[in-house]
């Protein structure tokens, strides 16, 4: 049996997105039993010149629900980027595995030559299909997703690799 684009995706972006919302849900108890401001945290940041932890999270869920959307030819939802708090950051992400699981399985597969464009920036990007989700879209989820729990752990917060693997 082959895998196909959907199982590539969906589920996949689901299961590790299910895996930030552990992660985050530790961020927001160690603040709790810390006494310190959740925003600290989800404000934190590796260096300077770094995105904050919560605009990792924003990202993670734009670039889960952009590869998806495109995929099956939706157009992709659009969230305002507002969220400070981790029960903000979780509603994101549950509203974002919402959308992947209600997108067509029959609207995915298939799209592997699929034409794909997206703007990053200044700049359009153009790909097809299957290299866009495995070159793009899994890449960058899993490196923000990374990103957030290094946050975290720099923070003191105790997470391990199983809390990233689910």
């Amino acid at each position: 049996m082959s895998l196909s684009m959907y199982s590539s995706c969906v589920p996949v972006f689901v299961h590790y997105l299910k895996n930030l919302s552990v992660i985050l849900k530790k961020g927001a108890d160690y603040a709790s039993e810390k006494k310190i401001d959740e925003k600290v945290l989800t404000g934190g940041r590796l260096f300077p010149d770094m995105f904050p932890l919560s605009r990792q999270v924003q990202i993670a869920c734009d670039v889960a629900k952009g590869c998806g959307a495109r995929l099956a030819g939706m157009e992709v939802p659009k969230y305002d980027d507002n969220e400070v708090t981790f029960d903000e950051l979780q509603s994101r992400i549950e509203k974002t595995v919402i959308f992947l699981l209600a997108l067509p399985e029959d609207k995915i597969n298939g799209t592997e030559q699929k034409q794909i464009k997206l703007q990053a920036g200044p700049r359009e990007l153009e790909f097809v299909g299957d290299f866009f989700l495995r070159n793009w879209a899994l890449p960058n989820v899993f490196f923000h997703i990374t990103t957030t729990y290094n946050i975290l752990r720099h923070n003191g917060v105790a997470v391990g690799k199983m809390d990233f693997l689910g």
